[in-house]
């Protein structure tokens, strides 16, 4: 058994880790943090029922929890992550941080993005990007792993292989995204009570939202040119789930990229190439480790359509981080995800 402690364990990604972990037959969460609701056990905060629900929340003390653990799941915000992975690191445990601390090899852009400055710069160019699908060897032997965003999950898996293999072209790529509010964390604002999002429908952070930069440097690694992608996210009126439609201009038939990302994600547990014509929705992901993707032409306008669907609380975030742990410690990497979504 891997022993792990979830750090920021009483947020959406904490406690769908913690859910997924119940069924995982080498990993024990064996410590959970919360500063607020530090004391209290996890059945009495959240009603758990499950194996896990004796843990009490501590106080995030990581000098004191590296030495009790191989592994930390890192669910706190960018900021915050960069000092407790390096105690981790130092102290020999494995680290899968779920912030932005770590995605970008470029320090400048991080900095801009998030506005601080990052303290361990030297340790974003050990960080693996945690896409699993592109990344599987460098993420074998990888003691950081830097999970991705949500969005970049839902574009960079159908885009990646297409740029790699010179199949669209570099511009323009315009991203039109939308997702359930899980996507935004545990917040009490108003913008996110149910009475502003119920029955409603609207972007935000258009131009500006911070993972068009992650998206973008990703993108541009296998290319030979700078990679621009015009990026517009929106918020839907539903608790979790993710839906994609990304616009580019093939180089080749719909039919030629369809065949192409078949085969390269046949091997793939997670990543489902849609037959042409079928267009996947929310519903088919939702509970799921699974990224859905389908490829369509609008010929007398000269576009490809791609959609693509996940859960952005498992595949766009701790599903990906379980996988990338069965990964690092040399387990099947569908361990303890599921690909049968849930039926309501």
């Amino acid at each position: 058994m891997i022993k792990a402690a979830v750090i920021g364990a009483s947020g959406y990604t904490g406690l769908e880790l913690i859910r997924l972990s119940e069924n995982h037959p080498y990993l024990e969460i064996s410590i959970i943090t919360s500063r607020e609701h530090a004391g209290k056990k996890l059945k009495d905060f959240n009603n758990w029922n499950g194996k896990y629900a004796d843990l009490i929340f501590e106080e995030p003390v990581i000098e004191k929890i590296a030495e009790k653990i191989e592994v930390a799941f890192l669910c706190v915000p960018s900021g915050i992550a960069q000092e407790m992975a390096q105690i981790f690191l130092q102290k020999r445990v494995k680290v899968i941080d779920f912030s932005a601390d770590f995605r970008f090899k470029n320090i400048k852009i991080y900095e801009e993005t998030y506005r601080r400055k990052h303290l361990y710069p030297e340790l974003c160019k050990k960080a693996v990007y945690g896409l699993s699908e592109i990344f599987q060897e460098e993420i074998k032997k990888a003691d950081l792993v830097a999970n991705p965003g949500c969005y970049p999950t839902s574009v960079l898996l159908p885009l990646i292989p297409l740029i790699k293999n010179d199949l669209i072209e570099e511009s323009p790529i315009i991203i039109d995204s939308k997702s359930g509010t899980s996507g935004a964390g545990r917040k009490s604002e108003n913008y996110y009570s149910f009475c502003e999002i119920n029955e409603d429908f609207k972007a935000y952070k258009i131009a500006q939202h911070r993972h068009n930069p992650e998206i973008e440097e990703k993108l541009s690694f296998f290319s030979t040119k700078s990679i621009e992608a015009v990026f517009v996210p929106h918020l839907l009126p539903i608790n979790r789930g993710l839906l994609s439609t990304i616009y580019v201009r093939f180089k080749t038939k719909v039919e030629e990229i369809h065949r192409f990302l078949k085969e390269f994600y046949q091997e793939c547990a997670f990543v489902e190439i849609m037959p042409l014509g079928y267009i996947p929705r929310i519903s088919e992901v939702k509970g799921t480790n699974l990224c859905k993707i389908s490829v369509f032409e609008d010929k007398k306008r000269n576009f490809g359509i791609i959609i693509s669907v996940l859960d952005n609380l498992i595949k766009g975030a701790s599903g990906q981080a379980l996988q990338n742990f069965n990964l690092m410690f040399g387990f099947s990497e569908n361990i303890g995800l599921s690909k049968v979504p849930f039926f309501v």
